[in-house]
């Protein structure tokens, strides 16, 4: 077995079809249905450090979107949601970890290769591990330098855009190839129309004149959850959200202030984008506003938030 990457040091098992297993002996064999087809569904979730304790962060809203997602690709998952539920609090109770990102995934697994993959077995998996900033903790501060891709955003009557699905993230990969090849932190996805999407793997928002922007969901983006918090929380605060909004290429270089939302990069502003820059080229103070609240909420959940956690 190769080395094991740096952000898994110290993970020492990973719950697997029913059954806590050693890092090391959680695989699959090549010949996986999903390996070579991409027929699996996944979610990505954090845990964080509350002031109650470890806390998953809208557990339930990730869980019910894994479902939906298998019902589209007609993946039946063989555990009931409570199951899976169980399995992750008790995982992170035996990592002993305080906050940490969750990976489930369930996926076509070995069986006959050939399209039609109902003759595979479904198999399913949940890891954890510590995963600080993913965009880096300067960028929470200072902003991302990101472009936007040549590659576009599938619509949703050739791949459902509904769906966390494992082949179809090779879209977000290429645009990040991308950006990262042209040192770029990170992409801004076009969808067939020519307007703004999504980031590879981020929601966006647009600040102008003091109101909030975001694309809807008829824009070929994912449902974020992130996305859903930041709206909540910014209406919470006093803004106007527009958020079925199409949004135009041009629009980015004028806005006021641009932020990407999402389980990984939680709430990160853009400096720049395509070498403009956007606003002052820092965070600003609408997005400072709202990822203050989203942090400070997250560190000690008001009542009124208090169902976004789920308890370790």
């Amino acid at each position: 077995m190769s080395e094991r990457p740096e952000m898994f040091e110290g993970v020492d098992q990973v719950w697997q079809d029913g059954e806590f297993v050693d890092f090391e002996d959680a695989t699959t064999h090549v010949l996986t249905h999903a390996l070579h087809y991409g027929t699996g569904v996944f979610e990505g979730v954090r845990c964080y450090e509350t002031a109650d304790g470890p806390a998953i962060f809208r557990w339930d809203e990730h869980l019910e979107r894994l479902y939906e997602s298998a019902k589209i690709y007609d993946i039946e998952i063989p555990f009931e949601p409570d199951e899976l539920t169980e399995a992750t609090v008790e995982l992170i109770r035996r990592e002993g970890l305080a906050s940490c990102y969750i990976r489930p995934i369930a996926f076509y697994g070995y069986g006959p290769l050939g399209l039609n993959p109902q003759q595979s077995p479904v198999e399913t998996a949940i890891a954890v591990w510590p995963w600080g900033a993913y965009l880096g903790e300067d960028a929470l501060e200072n902003g991302v330098d990101v472009a936007v891709s040549s590659w576009r955003k599938y619509s949703s009557d050739k791949i459902p855009t509904n769906a966390k699905t494992t082949g179809a993230y090779v879209n977000s990969v290429l645009a990040s190839l991308e950006a990262r090849g042209n040192d770029y932190t990170e992409a801004i996805v076009l969808n067939e129309e020519g307007n703004v999407a999504e980031g590879p793997g981020e929601n966006i928002f647009l600040v102008r004149d003091g109101e909030i922007f975001t694309t809807g969901l008829s824009e070929s983006i994912l449902d974020g959850i992130t996305r859903r918090t930041v709206i909540d929380l910014a209406e919470d605060l006093g803004y106007t959200v527009h958020e079925h909004e199409t949004i135009s290429r041009g629009e980015l270089y004028t806005a006021d202030e641009l932020f990407f939302s999402g389980t990984a990069a939680e709430v990160t502003p853009i400096a720049t984008v395509d070498d403009n820059e956007i606003g002052s080229g820092t965070k600003g103070p609408i997005t400072d506003d709202i990822q203050t609240t989203f942090f400070d909420v997250l560190e000690d959940p008001p009542d009124e938030y208090a169902d976004w956690f789920t308890p370790v």
